[in-house]
C-alpha cells in the first residue's frame, strides 16, 4: 500500500543518533501504529519493546538480527521481523526510507 487513509500523524519526530535517523508516528483508528522514517548512511543498533516488521522503501541496508551471526541484505520492497525485547544492528549504505509496523 502506498498511502494510509484516515490516520493521525504525531507532529513531534522521533530523533536518534544525532538526527541521522528520524521517524514520525502514524496512529490508526484501530489503535495500531506505524512509524515512517529516514536513516542516513551509518551503522546503528536499536532495541525493541514490541515485535516489529520493518519494510524497506528505499536505500541499501544490511541487518544483523537477534541470534544471527551474519549480516543480511534487505532489498527495497522486502521486510524483516524483529522480536520484542531484543536488539538488532543495521548498516545503512545509502539513505534509507522505511516503514515500521508494531505487532
Amino acid at each position: 500500500m502506498s498511502q494510509f487513509e484516515n490516520v493521525t500523524a504525531v507532529k513531534a519526530a522521533n530523533i536518534y543518533y544525532d538526527g541521522k535517523v528520524t521517524s514520525r508516528t502514524v496512529l490508526f483508528p484501530d489503535g495500531s501504529q506505524k512509524t515512517l522514517g529516514i536513516m542516513m548512511p551509518g551503522d546503528y543498533e536499536f532495541g525493541t519493546e514490541a515485535a516489529e516488521i520493518m519494510e524497506m522503501l528505499a536505500g541499501d541496508v544490511e541487518v544483523l538480527l537477534p541470534g544471527e551471526t551474519e549480516w543480511k541484505a534487505i532489498p527495497v520492497g522486502e521486510t524483516f521481523e524483529v522480536p520484542a525485547n531484543s536488539k538488532f544492528g543495521i548498516k545503512v549504505k545509502t539513505v534509507a526510507d522505511y516503514c515500521c509496523s508494531y505487532l
